[in-house]
C-alpha cells in the first residue's frame, strides 16, 4: 500500500472510529500529501505543488538552454577537434587508408582530412538551434511528466527520438556547404585517389563523407546537450531562470 492510500485510510478510520475535529483531519492529510511527494492542480503526484503546464515550460526552457549551450560551444574553433569525447576521426571504412598513407609517410594530408571534417562540424553545428527550438515546442503535457521522472538525460533522449531523422535531412545540406568551405571535400579526395592508385589496393574505397560527418556531428551534438541537460538538473548553478529554479529545485 503506497503513502496516499495509508493516509486515506487513515482518514476513514479516524472519522468513524474517533471524535476527530476537521481540522487534525486537515493536518492528517497535509502530511500524506507531503510525504506522498504532493498533488498539482490536475491530480497528478509529482515535485511539490508544480502544475502539470509549469513542468512542461521548466522541460522546454531545459532544453533550449541546454541546445544553445552545446551549440555555443561545439560552434567554436576546436569544439570538435579539441575534444576527444567527440572528435572525428576518419571513417571506419578508411582505417586502412589511414594507415598505409601514415606509414608511406603521408600524414600531414590524413591530418588535413581530419581537421577539415571537424571543421565542417564546428561551422555547421551554429546553425543547428533553431531546428532544435522548433522541435522543442511540440513537448505536450504528458512528455513532461514522463521527462521529469526520466533519468538525468531524459530531456535529451526524447528530442534526439523525435527528431534525428528531420535533423539529419535538414543538416546534411549544412554539412555539405560546410565541407566545401573548408576543403574537407578536396581533402578526402586527395587521400583516396592516391590510396587507390596503390598496386597494393584491392578494394577501391568512397564513402559518403557528408553522411559520415552528419552522423559524428549530430552525435557530438547530442551528447554535448545531454551534459548540459545534467548540469541543469543536479547543479543549481546552471538553472538560469525563475522556471528553471522552480521545477528543478
Amino acid at each position: 500500500m503506497n503513502i496516499l492510500a495509508k493516509g486515506i485510510l487513515a482518514l476513514t478510520v479516524a472519522a468513524l472510529t474517533t471524535n476527530v475535529q476537521a481540522q487534525d483531519l486537515k493536518n492528517i492529510w497535509d502530511k500524506t500529501k507531503k510525504a506522498a511527494g504532493g498533488v498539482t492542480k490536475t491530480g497528478t503526484g509529482t515535485k511539490g505543488s508544480l502544475t502539470d503546464g509549469e513542468i512542461t515550460a521548466g522541460l522546454k526552457e531545459a532544453l533550449k538552454v541546454g541546445t544553445q549551450n552545446a551549440s555555443g560551444k561545439l560552434s567554436n574553433v576546436n569544439g570538435f577537434f579539441g575534444n576527444q569525447l567527440i572528435k572525428i576521426l576518419m571513417p571506419p571504412e578508411a582505417k586502412k587508408i589511414e594507415t598505409t598513407l601514415r606509414a608511406m609517410g603521408m600524414g600531414a594530408q590524413v591530418d588535413k582530412a581530419i581537421l577539415s571534417m571537424n571543421r565542417a562540424a564546428e561551422d555547421a553545428s551554429g546553425k543547428a538551434v533553431p531546428i532544435f527550438v522548433d522541435a522543442i515546442t511540440g513537448i505536450t503535457i504528458q512528455d513532461g511528466l514522463s521527462i521529469l521522472r526520466g533519468s538525468n538525460d531524459a530531456a535529451t533522449q526524447y528530442l534526439k527520438g523525435r527528431t534525428t531523422t528531420s535533423l539529419t535531412t535538414a543538416f546534411r545540406p549544412v554539412i555539405q556547404s560546410s565541407l566545401n568551405k573548408v576543403q574537407a571535400t578536396k581533402y578526402w579526395t586527395e587521400i583516396v585517389t592516391i590510396y587507390n592508385k596503390l598496386p597494393t589496393t584491392r578494394q577501391k574505397v568512397n564513402p559518403d563523407l557528408t553522411a559520415y560527418v552528419t552522423e559524428r556531428a549530430l552525435s557530438g551534438l547530442f551528447l554535448t546537450i545531454a551534459d548540459e541537460e545534467a548540469k541543469i538538473r543536479t547543479n543549481p548553478a546552471a538553472r538560469v531562470s525563475d522556471i528553471l529554479r522552480k521545477v528543478f529545485g
